[in-house]
This record gives structure tokens, C-alpha cells and sequence, in this order.
């Protein structure tokens, strides 16, 4: 599948601009934690090249994102495109599907029961905005070192916290993670945190709208109920 990720991105033209990328972060001549690509990528197309990987970034978007994190770290290594970079975990790779499938079971409805969303794939959601919180920050990606002087860990980018879909903040930056050679307590090296900007969203399901015109349904009553949205 990376053979295939490695074809797809030469074809649609994500390759040049992955390099393009890169360029900017040998330019600026900073040692960084994490560097952060994003990656446009059509489904569909992909699915014409190999239906395994096209249902794999589908279905399992997480995992086929380390996919093409193998790629960008073998393309950054024998094309010399950053000078900085030491291990692939410094790699941080977000999937942006174009679209999905016009198919039901890829759209998010909040009204409709039972809720069966328990995997993390892509799904599509169509709502109302009826409030915007502040933009604050948030870290992306962390690094830590070991505390103890001796160990190998000590030194390096060995251990590199990232922000996964989902995930909360103390998920990637907490004060008890250990050492896995030495057992000794982990200490974020605070020079190399990167932070992003998140906005929290509060959404209706667009089939409100309905209700406030006042349609006639044949329920006994309606719950409306809004739900949270986490802008990254």
C-alpha cells in the first residue's frame, strides 16, 4: 500500500506540493518536534488505483495516515528534503478527503437511532451553527526526553507526542509517561511544543428547520438537541 500511497501522490500532484512543504521547513533553518502535512486525497481515484487502500483511508483513516507517514519519511530521507528531521514519529500526516461516497452510512445524522458510530472514519454532517467559541490554542505535537542523564533517551527526538483526532489534551502532554528503557520518568522538552488554533462549535441538525416551519409529523413530540463540534 505505501507503492500505491507513493503513485497516488505523484499522479494527483500532492507530491510537488509535499515538497513544496518541506522546502519551507528547510528554509526556515528551525529544529522542530513535529512537522505537519496535510494531505488532499480523492477516495474515489485512490480506489481506482487499490480498492484495499481506498477502503483502508475510508474506514480506518488513523492507521492509513501512517501509511503515507512511511512515505513522507522515506521521500524526506532520500530526497534530502529536511536537514532537521531525525525519526519518522516526527512526522504528523492529516488525511483531507475531497468528498466521500453519496451513501447513507457515511453521513452523520444525530437524530436517527440507534447510533452505530463507533468507528473512527470519515463521516459527513450537515447542521445549523448556532454559536462560535473563541479560537484558543492546543499542542499539536510534544517532545520528551528521559530524566535520567545516562539513558540513550536522554537526548533526541525518541519520544514525540502527537494530537490524534479525538483524542483529549492530556493525551498528548502529561507528566507521568515513563521511559520504556529505563522506566525513569518522562520531562517535555517545552522548547519544541507546537501548538494550533481550535475553535469549539456548537451545531443543530439542519432537520430543525422543519420543525420551526411548523410541519406536521406523525411523532407525538420532537427533541431537539444540539451537539458539539471541535474545529482544529
Amino acid at each position: 500500500m505505501r507503492e500505491i500511497a507513493l503513485v497516488y501522490l505523484d499522479r494527483s500532484g500532492g507530491l510537488q506540493k509535499f515538497v513544496c512543504d518541506c522546502k519551507r521547513y528547510n528554509d526556515s533553518k528551525q529544529s522542530y518536534a513535529v512537522y505537519r502535512f496535510i494531505i488532499s486525497i480523492n477516495p474515489a481515484d485512490i480506489a481506482e488505483l487499490d480498492a484495499t487502500l481506498g477502503n483502508y483511508i475510508l474506514h480506518h483513516p488513523i492507521q492509513a495516515a501512517q501509511i503515507f507517514q512511511s512515505v513522507c519519511f522515506i521521500a524526506i530521507k532520500t530526497l534530502s528534503l529536511i536537514e532537521q528531521l531525525q525519526t519518522e514519529a516526527q512526522i504528523s500526516i492529516l488525511l483531507k478527503p475531497t468528498h466521500l461516497p453519496p451513501l447513507p452510512s457515511y453521513v452523520l445524522s444525530l437524530s436517527a437511532f440507534p447510533f452505530i458510530y463507533t468507528s473512527q472514519r470519515f463521516y459527513m454532517s450537515e447542521g445549523i451553527v448556532i454559536a462560535v467559541g473563541t479560537v484558543t490554542k492546543y499542542t499539536q505535537g510534544a517532545r520528551f526526553l528521559c530524566t535520567e542523564e545516562t539513558c540513550p533517551f536522554s537526548e533526541g527526538f525518541r519520544y514525540i507526542r502527537v494530537h490524534l483526532p479525538g483524542a483529549t489534551e492530556s493525551a498528548t502532554v502529561r507528566n507521568d509517561f515513563v521511559c520504556s528503557l529505563c522506566s525513569s520518568p518522562l520531562q517535555e522538552d517545552m522548547k519544541f511544543r507546537v501548538l494550533g488554533d481550535k475553535q469549539i462549535v456548537e451545531m443543530i441538525d439542519a432537520k430543525v428547520l422543519n420543525a420551526l416551519k411548523g410541519y406536521a409529523t406523525n411523532k407525538s413530540h420532537c427533541s431537539i438537541q444540539t451537539f458539539t463540534v471541535f474545529l482544529r
